[in-house]
Order: C-alpha cells, then sequence, then structure tokens
C-alpha cells in the first residue's frame, strides 16, 4: 500500500513480468511546493521522480521530453506516456500518484500498465 511520505529522496522498486525486481534512485516530491517545481528547468534526472498525490502533470517549461507513469492508491501502473516539452497530460481517473522519468527509461525498468512498483523513503 503507498504511504505517506515526506520530500527527500528514495529508491524505487518495479516488479516486473519476469519476477526480477528493478531498483532505480527516486526523489520523492510530496509537497506542493516540490510537486508544483517537478522536474521544470532541468536538464535531466537520474532515476525517477515520484509526484504524491498527483493524477496529471504538465510539461511546460521543461528542457527534456520525459516518460509519465500514472500509480493507482496500491503502486500499479494503470498507464505509461511520452511527453513531449509543453504539453498538458489530462488527469487520470483513479491515479493517485505519477512517476517522472527520463524518456525511455521506464520500457527499461519494466514499468509498464499492470506493473507493480514500491516506493522506500530515506
Amino acid at each position: 500500500m503507498a504511504g505517506r511520505w515526506r520530500d527527500g529522496r528514495g529508491t524505487l522498486t518495479v516488479h516486473g513480468e519476469d519476477g526480477t525486481p528493478v531498483t532505480i534512485p527516486l526523489e520523492l516530491a510530496t509537497s506542493y511546493r516540490a510537486r508544483t517545481k517537478g522536474l521544470i528547468g532541468r536538464g535531466g534526472i537520474d532515476g525517477a521522480l515520484l509526484l504524491s498525490p498527483a493524477s496529471s502533470i504538465h510539461t511546460f517549461r521543461m528542457r527534456i521530453p520525459i516518460d509519465v507513469a500514472y500509480l493507482d492508491r496500491d503502486l500499479r501502473v494503470l498507464g505509461v506516456v511520452t511527453m513531449p516539452p509543453g504539453r498538458l497530460g489530462l488527469p487520470r481517473l483513479r491515479s493517485r500518484h505519477v512517476l517522472e522519468s527520463a524518456a525511455g527509461a521506464m520500457a527499461g525498468w519494466g514499468v509498464r500498465a499492470g506493473a507493480r512498483v514500491e516506493v522506500e523513503a530515506e
């Protein structure tokens, strides 16, 4: 189950179809200020950024295209999209958290619809 986290760092563990877990460095953005800033103005990200709570995002003022995964309350992936800079993502029904990474990264980690992830804060 998803917990209440604070802004900071942690790890994301992806449980893919083959059962082998993949661990990724994670930034947590849970305050209004951190969620609003997100990846704006950055040239990249090492790992992923979790926005919580969140059901939609935008890529205005971003420098890079990003992968966006919408997660439900149990941290199951509802869907993944790649968004170029300057776009507005529509709210996703049942989404409680949004995971962001560099475009193309999520496919390599096994983040796809139906996958389950775990979040561990440091």
